[in-house]
């Protein structure tokens, strides 16, 4: 592991919230429409009566070990096991999970100076909760009042939690932007997805929202896409209908369709429709996302304006390697996303603690040493982009 003298910042870690998240921040008069619920002696979350079953175990009591499904995403798996008996047994969740005072500890162990901290429920609720914008705007609010009460957005210069937004109703959206920036966060998230509100769905970058980017661009803050439930679940379910929604199963065919088309089309979306033109210093940032889907997405882009260059403002793979950052898994050729969007736009994220991520953070310098990343890039990499991203000294 290459030694190295600079403070690594790890722009993609995981807390799991604990159940007070839903029982005491969402008020009360909502406490029916999303609550702890057993079945069959199992602890379950119910949405407005569904039974939701795409994270196992809500109350993070027992998750998987961190680093338990390297082997399934290195494709590495002979003897054709289940991602479920690939993890292992299920580990007690740390206080270092649930806390930023022991996450530090945690971190100072790991040789990590700084971190982007995600939250995990709020994935599931904003999916579950799509088609009703209203009780959305509630949940989401709900998770980020826990995250800012028990993290804050801004622990000792060193953890920053992140809080999502969710671009339901925009008056709402501008609302909660207004108030996470008032508490002090730096960052924020945005599921890479439609907006689903009263008219239905329609993409986030139409000119509608175009207040909602403007403060954003405004405030100087970076809008993480990380990583959530697919939009296109509901194309695949024409498929494979019935099938379950448990992140810990799928189908070959599920893994074909679904992939990341949804931070593909989002961005596409984005530069199609003009927002990353109108508003040329927002900072769009790709978190959990990984980076397969790049070569693809730019063939696209450069064949699509050589055929209509009247409908773009500017050519936009300009646009996407001025506006556009990447947080490329582990096993991405991070070669192959330097080359595309250049060094500078491609920061470290772990997925600490999650258990498709590392099982300890500074792993990630071996995969840039066998990729022949050099000590200069690799600084940049694993502490000056993520840093100049926020606006703080390396």
């Amino acid at each position: 592991m290459t030694n190295h003298s600079y403070g690594v910042f790890d722009a993609d870690n995981h807390l799991y919230e604990s159940p007070d998240v839903i029982t005491t921040y969402l008020p009360r008069e909502h406490a029916r429409d999303i609550q702890f619920v057993e079945v069959r002696g199992r602890t379950r979350i119910s949405v407005k009566g569904r039974i939701m079953e795409y994270i196992p175990n809500p109350t993070f009591e027992k998750v998987a070990a961190p680093g338990a499904h390297i082997a399934f995403y290195s494709a590495n798996n002979p003897e054709g096991l289940s991602m479920r008996e690939m993890s292992g047994e299920p580990i007690d969740c740390l206080p270092g999970f649930r806390e930023p005072a022991p996450r530090l500890e945690l971190m100072d162990d790991f040789g990590v100076h700084r971190t982007l901290m995600f939250p995990t429920l709020a994935n599931l609720l904003e999916h579950a909760l799509e088609g009703d914008p209203d009780l959305t705007h509630v949940a989401v609010h709900a998770v980020n009042r826990w995250m800012h009460d028990v993290w804050s957005f801004n622990y000792r210069d060193r953890i920053y939690a992140v809080p999502v937004i969710t671009l339901c109703l925009l008056d709402e959206a501008i609302k909660e932007l207004e108030w996470v920036l008032a508490e002090g966060a730096k960052v924020i998230l945005v599921k890479p997805a439609p907006a689903t509100g009263y008219r239905g769905s329609r993409s986030i970058a139409l000119p509608e929202f175009d207040p909602f980017w403007a403060r954003v661009q405004e405030a100087g803050v970076p809008v993480c896409l990380h990583a959530s439930f697919p939009p296109l679940t509901a194309y695949y379910d024409t498929w494979e209908p019935g099938r379950t929604e448990n992140a810990f199963k799928s189908t070959p065919l599920r893994s074909m369709l679904i992939r990341h088309r949804d931070i593909e089309d989002t961005l596409a979306a984005m530069l199609c429709e003009g927002a990353l033109s109108r508003f040329p210093d927002l900072k769009v940032w790709s978190v959990e996302n990984g980076a397969i889907w790049l070569p693809s997405l730019f063939r696209e882009l450069e064949h699509l304006y050589r055929k209509m260059p009247q409908e773009f403002a500017e050519h936009p793979l300009d646009v996407f390697r001025r506006n556009v950052y990447i947080s490329p898994f582990w096993e991405d050729d991070v070669r192959e996303v330097i080359e595309h969007v250049g060094v500078d736009h491609v920061a470290f994220g772990s997925d600490y603690p999650h258990p498709e991520g590392l099982a300890e953070p500074l792993e990630y310098l071996g995969y840039l040493d066998k990729a022949g990343v050099g000590d200069a890039d690799q600084k940049a990499i694993m502490c000056d982009n993520a840093n100049r991203l926020l606006g703080l000294e390396s």
